[in-house]
Parts: C-alpha cells; sequence; structure tokens
C-alpha cells in the first residue's frame, strides 16, 4: 500500500501516530518557509534596502507583507472551513512561491513591497492553516504532545535566518545572481518541496458546508486594518497627531465599525462570526493573545537592537545570541505538553507564562552597557520560557472549545490578533525608544563633558566633537558610527540607547502585567479526547 493511502485517515477514526508524523511532515515545511523568510528578511534588509537605493522606503516592504498576512490569516480560516484545508494550503505556499520568486527579481523598494505583499497573501495561511490541519487530526487532549515539533519548527528558523540572510546579504553575487535576491530565492527550492509533500501526503476527509464567502467583510476588514497598520509602521516618521496620521485612524474606525456590522449582518456566513465572541473561552483567550501579541513584541523588538547597538554585534551573531529564548521556548512547550497531555489540565501554564514573561521584561529593564551577555541571556531563557507555556496553550483552549464546523475561524482568530497585538507592541515601543532616546544621549553627553576623560579623547577626535555642537549633532537612525568610535565617546550613546530600551522592556512588563491577570479568569474547559474529524463523525451518527 502506498503512503499515500496509508497517511489517508478514515473518518471517525484516530489516527495512528506515523499518519500523524506523514501529515506534520507537510505541515512543518510549509510554517517553515514562513518563519525562516520572516528571520532571514529581517536581517538582510538593510542590505537589500542599500542595493535598491531606497533606505528611507524599506519600512513599505516590511508593511505590505504584514498587511496582507494579517488580513488573510481569518479569511484562509473561513475559506478552508468551506472547501477543505488541503487546497488552501496549496494555495497558500503557491502564493508564497510566487511572491517570493517575484521579490527575488525585485529593481526597486516599491516593487519590492508589491511583491511583498503577494508572499503575505500566502504566509496569512501558512501557520494558521497548520495549526487548523493539526486539530482535525488529533484530539486536542494528545495535540498539546506534538507542538514541539512546531516550536522545533520556529527554533531551527531563528537559528537558520540570520546566518542565512547574513551570509546572502554579505556575497556580491552566487551562481551569477547577485547576493542579496538569493534571501527570497532561497524559498523556491522549499516551497515546491513543500507542495509536493503537501498534495502526496494531506489526505483528510472534508465535509463540505455550502456556505457564501463573506466578501463584504473581507472588504471592511481590510479598510478597517489597512490604514491603522500603516500608521502602525509609519506614525513615527509621520508624526502620531499629524493630519496624515488622524485622516488612518479615522478611515480605519470607520471600516473595523463596518466590518463588524458586516459580519453581524451575515450571521454564520460571516468571516468572522460575531456569536463566537459569546464563547467565554473564544472572546477571553483572543483578548490575552492580543496582548500577548503587544508584549512578547516588547522583547522580540528590543532585544536584537541591544544586542546590535549596545554590544555591538553583527546581526548574525545577535540572531545566534537568542538560541536561549529559542531553547525556553521549545523546552517549556515540550513540558507543558506532556504534562497536559498526560493530566488533560492546562490553565495553569499561561499562567506560570505570563508571570515568568512579566518577570523576565522587569529583569531585562535592569540591564546596561556593562551588563554581562551571560547574564542578557539567561534572562532571556526565561522569557522563552514564558512564551512557550502561553502560544500553544492558548490556541489549544481556544481549539478545545471550539465547534468542528469553526475550527479554521477558531484557529485563525488566534494568529489573527495576536498579529494584530504584535503590530501594535512593535508600533507602541519603537515609538517609546525613538521618542525617549534623544533625550537620554544628550543628558549623557552633558553629563560627559564635565569629565576630563571625555573632553580629552574629544581634542583627538576633532571632527566627532564639530558634531557636538547644537546638542548631540549625530543622526541616531543609522548608528555604524558608533562601531569606529573611542569608547569613551560612545559611551554616553551607548548609555543613551540601554537607557531607553530599558524603558521599553518596562513598559512590555507592565503590558504582560495585564496578560497575567486576564489568564487567571480563562475557565478551564476538560480537554476533548476526539479529534475534529472524530468529532463531525460522532454528530453524523446522532444526527442519523
Amino acid at each position: 500500500m502506498s503512503s499515500t493511502t496509508d497517511a489517508t485517515p478514515t473518518p471517525g477514526v484516530s489516527l495512528t501516530h506515523r499518519q500523524i508524523m506523514t501529515v506534520l511532515s507537510g505541515l512543518l515545511l510549509g510554517m517553515f518557509l514562513a518563519a525562516l523568510d520572516q528571520m532571514i528578511v529581517a536581517s538582510a534588509m538593510k542590505t537589500i534596502a542599500d542595493q535598491l537605493h531606497g533606505q528611507t522606503l524599506q519600512a513599505w516592504a516590511t508593511t505590505a507583507y504584514l498587511i496582507t498576512a494579517t488580513i488573510t490569516t481569518p479569511l484562509y480560516g473561513k475559506l478552508s472551513d468551506i472547501y477543505g484545508r488541503k487546497p488552501m494550503y496549496l494555495a497558500a505556499i503557491s502564493l508564497f512561491l510566487l511572491g517570493s520568486l517575484l521579490s527575488g527579481l525585485a529593481t526597486t523598494m516599491y516593487e519590492l513591497a508589491a511583491f511583498r505583499a503577494v508572499q503575505g497573501l500566502g504566509a496569512g495561511g501558512l501557520m494558521s492553516l497548520a495549526f487548523a490541519i493539526m486539530a482535525d487530526i488529533i484530539s486536542p487532549r494528545e495535540r498539546s504532545k506534538y507542538s514541539a515539533y512546531f516550536m522545533a519548527v520556529f527554533g531551527s528558523a531563528s537559528v537558520l535566518g540570520p546566518v542565512i540572510g547574513g551570509v546572502f546579504a554579505g556575497l556580491d553575487s552566487f551562481v551569477g545572481i547577485t547576493g542579496w535576491r538569493w534571501v527570497f530565492l532561497v524559498n523556491v527550492p522549499i516551497a515546491l518541496l513543500a507542495l509536493f509533500v503537501v498534495a502526496r501526503v494531506l489526505n483528510i476527509p472534508h465535509q463540505r458546508v455550502n456556505h457564501r464567502v463573506d466578501w463584504l467583510g473581507a472588504l471592511t476588514l481590510t479598510v478597517g486594518l489597512v490604514p491603522l497598520l500603516i500608521v502602525a509602521e509609519q506614525g513615527r516618521e509621520w508624526g502620531w497627531a499629524s493630519g496624515t496620521a488622524i485622516a488612518m485612524y479615522v478611515i480605519g474606525v470607520l471600516g473595523l465599525v463596518a466590518f463588524v456590522w458586516a459580519e453581524f449582518r451575515a450571521g454564520d456566513e460571516a468571516l468572522l462570526p460575531m456569536r463566537m465572541f459569546r464563547n467565554h473561552t473564544f472572546a477571553l483567550g483572543n483578548a490575552i493573545n492580543f496582548v500577548l501579541g503587544i508584549g512578547m513584541f516588547g522583547g522580540m523588538v528590543s532585544i536584537p537592537l541591544y544586542l546590535q547597538i549596545v554590544k555591538g554585534v553583527t546581526p548574525t551573531t545577535a540572531g545566534l545570541m537568542l538560541l536561549p529564548m529559542t531553547f525556553g521556548i521549545m523546552s517549556a512547550t515540550a513540558i507543558a505538553g506532556r504534562v497536559t497531555s498526560k493530566t488533560g489540565r492546562y490553565k495553569v501554564f499561561p499562567i506560570i507564562g505570563a508571570g515568568l514573561m512579566a518577570a523576565a521584561l522587569f529583569l531585562l529593564s535592569s540591564i546596561g552597557t556593562d551588563t554581562p551577555s551571560w547574564l542578557v541571556m539567561v534572562y532571556m531563557f526565561v522569557m522563552g520560557a514564558g512564551l512557550g507555556q502561553c502560544m500553544q496553550t492558548l490556541l489549544l483552549a481556544i481549539q478545545n472549545d471550539a465547534e468542528p464546523r469553526d475550527m479554521g475561524v477558531a484557529t485563525a482568530s488566534a494568529t489573527f490578533f495576536r498579529q494584530i497585538g504584535g503590530t501594535v507592541g512593535t508600533a507602541v515601543f519603537l515609538s517609546i525608544l525613538f521618542s525617549t532616546v534623544g533625550g537620554k544621549i544628550e543628558s549623557g553627553i552633558r553629563a560627559a563633558l564635565q569629565t576630563d576623560a571625555f573632553n580629552a579623547a574629544l581634542r583627538q577626535n576633532p571632527e566627532f566633537a564639530k558634531t557636538l555642537q547644537g546638542g548631540t549633532g549625530v543622526d541616531i537612525n543609522n548608528t555604524e558610527f558608533l562601531n569606529g568610535l573611542d569608547p569613551v565617546l560612545a559611551k554616553p550613546f551607548l548609555d543613551g540607547f540601554s537607557s531607553a530600551i530599558d524603558t521599553v522592556f518596562l513598559t512590555g512588563g507592565i503590558v504582560m502585567i495585564a496578560a497575567f491577570v486576564l489568564v487567571w479568569f480563562l475557565r478551564e474547559k476538560p480537554l476533548s479526547t476526539r479529534s475534529g474529524l472524530e468529532r463531525v463523525a460522532d454528530a453524523e451518527t446522532v444526527a442519523v
């Protein structure tokens, strides 16, 4: 019997471990695509922007990807509930493949932003659909055991991404193609392999639901989110109270109001059915996901900046120094999964996890320029251990309390609200960082000018002394000048950045306290021992 047949489950019958692992191989390849791409592009974007002569436009390449990935996440959930997981997952991989190929051929930053938007159209389904498929074939009680595989994918991507991105960005050319283009082209063979594997092994029964696609909901959601996501990324440049920003706020709020109206009007056919918010676990779980997304990005955004600016390490080295956080995520997920599988209890883990994340962020708010790197990495491990206990467990709680017909929507909603929280968090924390760092550096320089050592170093560097006239006189949007600067002269700048980043960590810790309080109100419902497919079969049996 072929492997394809072996991997095909019988409706109403639980899968063997071998069948689950066969299906999982295709899902993990798809998730690896999305996770690796984010890490590679992040480490190489500065070089890419230089090559395309668009350093000031690079944010648009990130924003375009984020917009399409966020908006399509709930759409994939709904469409997969209607048409099946496999065709939608193949469509997501195909769009991601097309976007990667086009991005590798871009000649301007505007083209790159457009092609990254195509990539985002695929990325929106890669992760949410993988978790929905797992919910179809594995019971909540057993599902937690397999979470470690997903975390291993994220861990591998977080290690390999910065290294691969740094290598390609540093090459003039590779097999006759400009080095930075391989940042995107490397996705092509992985995507082709994922298409082949998924097409071959992802054969799970689907009960078609005859519903209309909620295109009005998709349109109003786009009108609501696009302006808000754009202002979240660009507000710091425009000014949060500028006319353009205010216009974006107004359009975004009106769009979201129209989206809620459209969803009430669509009823069960809605992209995000409003009736689901009457479910305590769904509503509170996604509220926690939103807050968690804000808080986690307090660390995710700030730690690499601290390592690269204050500690002066390369993006590749910074990626490797994040290994303790990755190990914390993977180990905590594995332990929580095993315990949940054995006991059926899960609420304790997001409580401990949110507490650990808050503690880690408060500890990180105490680090300075001279803090040993090993101590920072210990704090990073604590952060990862907290995150590993929150992400998968909250998703499990939402899936466990969702009806089988809503599994795609329920799963996508968890990713959707966490992504929105992450976008808000990134915008808020970067705004805090860059609105405070200038004043902290100026204060540091004024204090340093009172010391003999600083003045002696200035006399040795008259060109730099001229730049300090009338304030800092230095453009902090480009910190490369710190690399070769006398350590005495660099100290006020490093201390200023460190202090500003500490403020970000402190704010993130306060946000995580809110998540810690909210999670106590989550009701722990006994985990089902039946997979989504088995529950559908049970319902059909009862109906007969």
